[in-house]
């Protein structure tokens, strides 16, 4: 499954734990910090009278296994608002407890008071004339446990420390997009990017509604199936379950007007939009550092003609985000990259999207490495939740745009994602 998603590679050469993630919400736990300091905790708020009628109202979102699009959506449904007016500053883990900043306009802490969705909690900080927006976020904060974990606690705690001291001898965690940047149970996402950087905006249409995937819901993936052999949009909407709102929204209008794939894709959200076309991204990304690590390159220090990107003061080597304005790498790296586009067929120039120009990128650059920072574990002690097995507990910060999957998953190296919590 990680070779569909572009990441070919351990960069530790240490053997790891084993064990599972996620195995309740409680176990994978995210607190964002923006960069003024400010962490949004999970635990109990402090209940403030918070005056003043600025024009945003800055809240702590705490959810607990929520997608982050469909909790903004719910909200607003509550409070009878456009989704517009909610802006966040990251998306979080969905099979996690999480907390994060979140701005709504034109609202009032009565009227969040009168939300009540299971599973969430909104907590009203502060008004502001500033709505939060991504460049305020520096991180998140993680605390994980590994559990269901066999052998002895000793060779355990071995395991981790190895781990750790490569990763220290590296500089860092190779900066791959994680395994939910795609959809674990159904990793799609990046392929209906593709198909819409080249136009395919029907066979775009039908990855993202009918292409099962091997993990997800059993009736999810019946009716995928189903759709994918008749491709009969108004039928599907008989049998599509109401849990699948955004494929529900495309088959609506797919059901008018079989052939308007265009009009299809505006019924999701932008930010979805998006996504499909970052995802893609993505993708080349992790095979662009895949291949260099196979290729024995060094990952922190950038030779001559490769990009650099400084984080806190420290410069590091940064690979291309493939768009219409970002070229490739100079040397053996973009001959790397080079290789690859060709093989994806692909140039950055598609991603200039005629059909919908609101989603085309332009591109940038992202660290081959990024810092693990504040990394500390606990002793591993006995698993309640599976008997003879034991579980280890472990916390870190991450900076925006990077993934605790791909730290756990360097600790883990697990032979079965999906049995391991991915």
């Amino acid at each position: 499954m990680e070779r569909e998603l572009g990441i070919e590679v351990y960069a530790t050469k240490s053997s790891g734990t084993g064990g599972r993630i996620r195995q309740f919400p409680e176990d994978f736990v995210v607190e964002e910090v923006l960069s003024d300091g400010s962490v949004a905790t999970i635990g109990p708020q402090k209940i403030l009278q918070i005056k003043g009628r600025e024009r945003y109202l800055i809240c702590i979102l705490v959810k607990r296994n929520w997608d982050t699009l469909l909790a903004v959506r719910t909200i607003a449904q509550q409070l009878g608002i456009s989704q517009e007016r909610i802006q966040i500053a990251g998306i979080k883990d969905t099979k996690a407890l999480t907390a994060q900043h979140i701005s709504i306009g034109r609202t009032t802490p009565d009227m969040i008071s009168k939300v009540k969705i299971r599973d969430m909690k909104l907590h009203p900080m502060r008004f502001s004339n500033d709505k939060i927006h991504s460049a305020e976020l520096y991180g998140n904060r993680f605390l994980i446990n590994i559990r269901a974990i066999l052998g002895s606690r000793s060779k355990i705690m071995e395991r981790m420390q190895d781990v750790k001291r490569d990763l220290e001898g590296l500089g860092g965690i190779p900066n791959f997009f994680g395994h939910q940047r795609f959809g674990t149970t159904r990793p799609i996402t990046h392929l209906v990017g593709k198909y819409i950087l080249l136009d395919e905006l029907e066979k775009a249409a039908l990855t993202f509604l009918a292409k099962p995937g091997h993990y997800e819901h059993p009736e999810s993936r019946q009716a995928r199936e189903q759709l994918w052999n008749t491709q009969n949009y108004e039928k599907a909407l008989h049998y599509f379950p109401f849990r699948l709102v955004y494929e529900r929204q495309m088959l609506k209008h797919l059901a008018k007007q079989p052939t308007d794939f265009i009009g299809a894709f505006h019924r999701l959200p932008k930010r979805l939009r998006q996504l499909f076309i970052q995802a893609y991204q993505s993708y080349l990304f992790n095979r662009f550092l895949s291949q260099r690590i196979q290729h024995e390159l060094p990952l922190k220090k950038a030779r001559k003609g490769e990009y650099k990107l400084k984080i806190d003061g420290e410069e590091y080597l940064a690979l291309p985000l493939i768009g219409y304005k970002q070229s490739v790498s100079m040397g053996e790296q973009g001959e790397i990259e080079e290789q690859i586009l060709q093989e994806e067929d692909v140039t950055p120039q598609n991603y200039k999207i005629f059909p919908m120009p609101e989603i085309s990128f332009s591109g940038g650059l992202r660290a081959a490495l990024t810092p693990l920072i504040g990394f500390n574990t606990e002793k591993p002690i006995k698993d309640d939740a599976n008997p003879s097995k034991n579980m280890v507990s472990l916390g870190f910060t991450l900076q925006k745009g990077c993934y605790a999957t791909i730290t756990l998953r360097e600790f883990i190296k697990s032979r079965d994602l999906i049995k391991a919590g991915f």
